[in-house]
């Protein structure tokens, strides 16, 4: 986006911080604006029925929250940690973007990525052991602690990062009970793929290992 685009669009932005466990969109209500990931961690949920709820995503910087030509949600979407976002209103949004190219681009690039992780997550919850259901959690993790401001990995051997979700959400996210959780979390520690400095604090020495825990190729992401 050029200067005057990029000024367009910070005519109608709002930042707002959202404190951790507070619900930002809910399933239930129509939404009227749309948001970019600024920092922190946001997850998605859906409530069935009976009132049971899974995890269905997580969003971090720099990524969307809503969905544009579209005034309803199909999920809720809760700050995982203490979350920035910047806000803007779905209609002057939709504006922009038919005006610039750019942005529906940019759109368009969102809504590829997001299907590509839909279908990486079927394979890891249809295919995948606990062991390599864990490790590709924290390896998600680690690739997104080393993007850069612009959104490109870095490129480094190592990472460390806190650990947006207790370990209960962590069983929901992977379809695994609390305990297997724990269990796997503990042995990749003893295998020193991973470093537990704290009880949310991860570690990760090296991040070829890690890989291959997870059981992927890390060319592919």
């Amino acid at each position: 986006m050029d200067d005057t685009q990029v000024r367009k669009l910070a005519q109608i932005a709002h930042r707002k911080k959202i404190p951790a466990g507070q619900t930002i969109i809910s399933d239930e209500e129509p939404v009227d604006f749309f948001a970019n990931v600024i920092s922190g961690a946001v997850k998605l949920t859906k409530t069935l029925p009976d009132g049971r709820q899974q995890i269905v995503g997580l969003l971090f910087a720099p990524d969307f929250l809503g969905r544009a030509y579209s005034k309803n949600n199909p999920y809720t979407a809760e700050a995982a940690t203490e979350v920035e976002i910047c806000t803007f209103p779905n209609a002057a949004f939709e504006r922009l973007v038919g005006e610039y190219p750019g942005l529906q681009q940019r759109l368009f690039q969102h809504t590829l990525d997001e299907l590509d992780a839909a279908r990486d997550w079927m394979l890891l919850l249809g295919r995948k052991t606990a062991q390599e259901k864990v490790a590709s959690f924290l390896y998600m993790l680690a690739r997104r602690s080393l993007q850069t401001a612009c959104g490109h990995r870095a490129e480094r051997e190592s990472a460390a990062f806190e650990l947006p979700l207790t370990r209960s959400d962590m069983a929901d996210y992977l379809g695994l009970t609390i305990e297997t959780v724990s269990r796997q979390l503990t042995r990749l520690k003893t295998r020193n793929v991973i470093r537990l400095s704290s009880n949310r604090l991860i570690m990760v020495p090296d991040m070829s290992r890690l890989v291959q825990a997870a059981g992927q190729d890390d060319n592919r992401h």
